[in-house]
């Protein structure tokens, strides 16, 4: 078998491998915070949370199939393990950059909202009060 096909067939499986392991987690653990930041709305939570996912395997998916070319032709056992290092290293890369980009924007959402209950006075004014004078 070429060596350049068992590269591809390695990056593949590590690569998606990766990916759904990332995304389970960013599902898992990101479910509590935009229940948080949605102030409780667990049903809009998992639906956002729901297409957050989706979105993030469109797009890593999409790198990984578009990353799959090798530039050069594969010959050695060392050349197997040169190009998966780099492409796997690049897939890395961009998983977490999705990830701290995706936490950023969350973290953004939610001090607004946080920011939004510190404004509202915890219990609405019903009236007003004269000061009384001291005997």
């Amino acid at each position: 078998m070429d060596l350049t096909v068992v590269a591809y067939i390695i990056y593949l499986l590590v690569s998606i491998s990766l990916t759904v392991w990332v995304a389970r987690t960013l599902s898992r653990n990101g479910r509590i915070f935009l229940s948080d930041v949605l102030h409780g709305n667990d049903k809009l939570a998992d639906a956002v949370n729901h297409l957050l996912v989706v979105g993030f395997y469109l797009v890593n998916l999409g790198f990984v199939a578009l990353y799959l070319n090798a530039d050069e032709e594969i010959t050695n056992t060392r050349g197997i393990f040169e190009a998966l290092s780099t492409k796997l290293g690049v897939v890395l890369l961009v998983l977490g950059v999705l990830h701290l980009a995706n936490v950023w924007v969350l973290n953004k959402i939610r001090r607004r909202g946080v920011l939004e209950r510190e404004q509202l006075p915890p219990v609405p004014p019903q009236g007003w009060l004269a000061p009384e004078g001291r005997a």
